[in-house]
């Protein structure tokens, strides 16, 4: 286990060696992003346990709570060092990032104390409830309710686009505790078991053949009265300060983004034609000016929206790019990555925000432009 003493580059020595070692003997699962595909739930739950035994899961968790107590910068490295030999530094982004984000930041001691070892032993899985079918983007415009019961709280609505939710034991759920208020202040924050009655979780299939996503049905569902997170009424504040937190680590993501970019460099050989050679270049390039953005932004949220726009519309290009030189032989690779990223990579325009929605946020926080204009709400007769 790393000592308390060990500098910062020896933290990352000790994290390199780790993660070579269990490489070489099979456990360390490969990288996947944000979603956790379901078929990979089994190795990223063993790999997850290893780290959790051998001291390298919840870097900067407190040690009372399971993890290392290191700052955020060791946090940083672990994460560069996973995206440098591609594994993943964690079971699942919506537990570690979303859920214990928001446990450490606004849980009692008792809420602490319940989940947060638990989440980095991976005996709890975790998925996001926030998106509803009318309340996506616009996400202050959800409608799931949760009633107060005297000794808990019934939920009843939809959620939609719930990562993993098929496999999930509990749920960061946002819902409308206060039903006068059609506003933020009328949301709250809660920590969902997903094992309660009244829930069906349907899995929808995407084109790449995956079911990562999911619709959640809540029907009375009841959550206990001490899994309110935070203020009551206030679960927009706890949101959105969770949701600050889903900033790219830079480091990792600039890895990321040089070893997808060199792969694609990599396909260039002596036959390939001049008019696709400087495509690939061109990508090149948007690829190198991405890297100025993400390492310009070092996690400001302002420049958020900036970094997510780049990151999709580049994703998307790159794998177009990749695949249009395969040529015809494209159509017969059902089984190869390139076809799968490139099926994949349209839904991240509407995933965690969407294009559109990223655009007017750079046009109005970033380039002060006048604020898009927002339909009238007809007055009752």
């Amino acid at each position: 286990m790393p000592s308390d003493d060990l500098t910062l580059d020896a933290f990352r020595t000790k994290a390199a060696a780790f993660i070579q070692a269990s490489k070489a003997n099979g456990i360390a699962c490969r990288a996947f992003g944000a979603i956790m595909p379901p078929a990979m739930h089994d190795d990223a739950k063993a790999w997850q346990q290893h780290m959790f035994a051998n001291g390298f899961a919840g870097v900067s968790w407190p040690k009372e709570y399971g993890g290392q107590g290191y700052g955020p910068e060791y946090r940083l490295v672990w994460s560069e060092e996973c995206a440098r030999h591609e594994v993943s530094p964690y079971m699942n982004f919506q537990g570690f990032v979303l859920a214990g984000g928001a446990i450490l930041k606004y849980g009692t001691e008792e809420q602490k104390q319940k989940y947060l070892r638990a989440t980095l032993a991976a005996e709890i899985l975790w998925c996001q409830l926030f998106s509803e079918p009318g309340s996506g983007s616009d996400l202050v415009s959800l409608s799931t309710r949760a009633e107060d019961h005297g000794d808990e709280w019934r939920m009843t609505g939809q959620k939609v686009w719930s990562s993993t939710a098929q496999l999930a034991d509990h749920g960061i759920l946002l819902a409308r505790t206060d039903p006068e208020d059609r506003g933020h202040r009328g949301i709250s924050f809660f920590l969902f078991d997903m094992h309660g009655p009244g829930i069906d979780v349907r899995p929808l299939k995407q084109m790449t053949g995956d079911q990562e996503f999911c619709e959640v049905f809540l029907d009375d569902a009841p959550a206990a009265k001490s899994d309110l997170l935070g203020p009551l009424h206030g679960g927009w504040g706890v949101a959105t300060s969770v949701l600050a937190d889903e900033r790219a680590e830079v480091g990792a993501a600039g890895i990321a983004l040089e070893r997808s970019t060199q792969r694609l460099i990599d396909t260039i050989d002596a036959g390939t034609d001049p008019v696709h050679r400087d495509r690939i270049m061109r990508t090149r390039v948007k690829a190198g000016a991405l890297r100025q953005l993400l390492d310009r932004s070092e996690g400001d949220p302002k420049l958020g929206p900036l970094v997510k726009l780049g990151n999709t519309e580049f994703s998307t290009e790159r794998t177009r790019t990749r695949l249009d030189g395969m040529g015809p032989a494209a159509t017969v690779l059902a089984d190869e990555q390139v076809v799968e990223d490139f099926l994949y990579a349209p839904g991240m325009r509407v995933a965690g925000g969407t294009s559109e929605i990223q655009r007017n946020l750079i046009g109005e926080r970033l380039l002060g432009l006048p604020r898009e204009p927002k339909p009238s709400t007809p007055k009752p007769r």
